[in-house]
């Protein structure tokens, strides 16, 4: 985390605003006290791994011989 006064956030807000990027964050301080903190509204880029296998268990039932609503679609079947 970076800290910085007032005074140099009001000089450098465009480029204190443009560094925030991927969770960062921004304390600033008046009288070596924290008054404010600008964080970033983006989220952290992810590592671009896949997620495990397993997360969505339970979210999701396949039933494999289930040719009983397919008698609804008769009529646009070939």
């Amino acid at each position: 985390m970076t800290s910085v006064t007032i005074q140099e956030a009001q000089s450098k807000l465009p480029e204190l605003i443009r560094g925030l990027t991927g969770g960062k964050e921004v304390l600033i301080t008046d009288n070596d006290l924290p008054v404010a903190k600008l964080v970033s509204e983006q989220p952290q880029a992810k590592s671009g791994l896949r997620p495990p296998p397993g997360l969505g268990k339970g979210f999701i039932t396949i039933v494999a011989d289930d040719d009983e609503h397919l008698k609804d679609f008769a009529e646009y079947m070939p």
